[in-house]
């Protein structure tokens, strides 16, 4: 089973920042978008932001301006840099790497945002 490596989460207070980062293994190839995702609990996943093979970004709405996501493709890894952290970002966030034949996504990572 392909597992991705999710660091970087963790307890910020308002207005703080963090540093997420996902890493595939070396077995996957093939990636085309990679993207952040987040869940709550008893709400469904919502996109937060996506990056494409070319390095041309997309973010929801509600992180536009706070948030940024990167990719460095030779690690097959991905970033997403958050600033000015509001209460509401508190949730599970999840990486999700894409081929052409499977989608990979981690395991999780809790991010808290609390005073």
């Amino acid at each position: 089973q392909v597992q991705l490596a999710e660091s970087g989460g963790g307890l910020a207070q308002p207005g703080g920042s963090l540093r997420l980062s996902c890493s595939g293994p070396g077995s996957i190839s093939g990636i085309t978008h990679m993207a952040w995702y987040r869940q709550t609990p008893g709400n469904e996943r919502e996109w937060v932001a996506r990056i494409t093979p070319g390095g041309g970004t997309d973010y929801a709405d509600f992180v536009s301006g706070r948030f940024s996501i990167s990719r460095d493709n030779v690690k097959k890894t991905t970033h997403l840099q958050m600033n000015n952290l509001k209460f509401e970002d508190t949730a599970v966030y999840y990486c999700l790497l894409k081929t052409p034949w499977r989608d990979f996504w981690g395991q999780g990572i809790q991010v808290t945002v609390s005073s």
